[in-house]
C-alpha cells in the first residue's frame, strides 16, 4: 500500500540526484548493484552483532537505490526487460539479507529461538509473496490485488523498528522490544498478503477458464457447420464425370 503513495514522492525528491549520476556517466545497473551490495553489507555485518541502529543507517543510505536506478533509466530512455529483471532479482537478495541478519542475531547473541524462527518466516514469506504475483502474471493473469503488507511495508516496519531498537544501546529503556513486535506484525501481515494473492489468482484463473469454456461451443459449432458444408458438396472429380456423362447422352440422342 505504501508503494502507491510513497514511490511518487521519493521519485520527485531523488530525481536531482539521479540526474547528477547520469551526468557523471553512472549507469542504472551500477546503481542497482552498488545499492544491493550496501544493503547486504549493512544487514549481515551489523545486525548479527546487535548493532541495529548503525546497521539501519547503512541500509537506509543504500535502500533508495531501488528508486534512483529506475529514475535514471526513465531519464535515459533505457527501460528494459533486463533492467526490470535485475532490479527485481536483487530486491529479493536485499530482503533476504535483512531478515537473515535478524535471524542470525536471534540465533546467536539475541538468544531467542522463537524470534529466530519468526525472522526466517518473514524472509521466506516475503519471497513467496513476490513469487505469487510474478507467477500469476506469467500465466496471463492480472493478479489485481495490492495486499496488506507488500515489500515497502515490510521494509519500513522492520527498518524503523530496528533503528529505534538500536537506541537501547544509547540508554533508551524498553525500546528494544519494538523489533520483536515489528517482526510479528510483518510475519502476520505477510501471511495475510499471501492468502490474498492466492485467493485472487484462484478467482482470476476460474474466471479465465469460464470465459474460455463459454467461447468453445461457438467455435465447435462453426467448425461443424463448415464440415457439413464440405461433406454435402460433391467432389470436383465426381462433378466432372456427371457433366461428361450428360454430354455423351446428349450426343447419342442427337445421333
Amino acid at each position: 500500500m505504501l508503494n502507491k503513495y510513497a514511490r511518487a514522492f521519493f521519485t520527485r525528491v531523488l530525481t536531482p540526484f539521479a540526474t547528477f549520476l547520469i551526468r557523471r556517466g553512472v549507469s542504472p545497473d551500477t546503481v542497482t548493484l552498488l545499492g544491493t551490495a550496501g544493503v547486504v553489507a549493512g544487514a549481515l555485518v551489523f545486525y548479527p552483532m546487535g548493532e541495529f541502529f548503525w546497521g539501519t543507517v547503512v541500509i537506509t543510505l543504500f535502500v533508495f537505490s531501488d528508486l534512483v536506478d529506475g529514475n535514471m533509466a526513465r531519464q535515459l530512455g533505457r527501460s528494459s526487460r533486463w533492467g526490470a529483471f535485475l532490479d527485481s532479482t536483487l530486491d529479493r537478495v536485499a530482503d533476504g539479507a535483512i531478515f537473515g541478519g535478524f535471524a542470525l542475531w536471534y540465533a546467536g547473541g539475541g538468544d531467542d529461538i522463537a524470534l529466530c524462527a519468526v525472522s526466517i518466516f518473514c524472509l521466506a514469506s516475503g519471497q513467496v509473496v513476490s513469487y505469487t504475483k510474478a507467477r500469476g502474471e506469467s500465466i496471463g493473469l492480472p493478479v489485481a490485488v495490492n495486499g496488506l503488507v507488500e515489500r515497502a511495508e515490510r521494509l519500513v516496519i522492520s527498518l524503523v523498528a530496528a533503528g529505534l531498537a538500536g537506541l537501547h544501546k544509547f540508554g533508551v529503556p524498553g525500546i528494544q522490544y519494538l523489533l520483536p513486535i515489528a517482526l510479528w506484525i510483518v510475519a502476520v501481515g505477510s501471511l495475510v498478503t499471501l492468502i490474498q494473492r492466492v485467493v485472487t489468482v484462484r478467482r482470476e484463473s476460474a474466471e479465465a477458464e469460464a470465459e474460455a469454456d463459454a467461447a468453445e461451443p461457438g467455435a465447435v459449432a462453426s467448425g461443424a457447420a463448415e464440415s457439413d458444408t464440405a461433406e454435402s458438396a460433391p467432389p470436383e472429380s465426381a462433378a466432372v464425370e456427371e457433366k461428361q456423362k450428360s454430354q455423351e447422352q446428349g450426343s447419342e440422342a442427337a445421333k
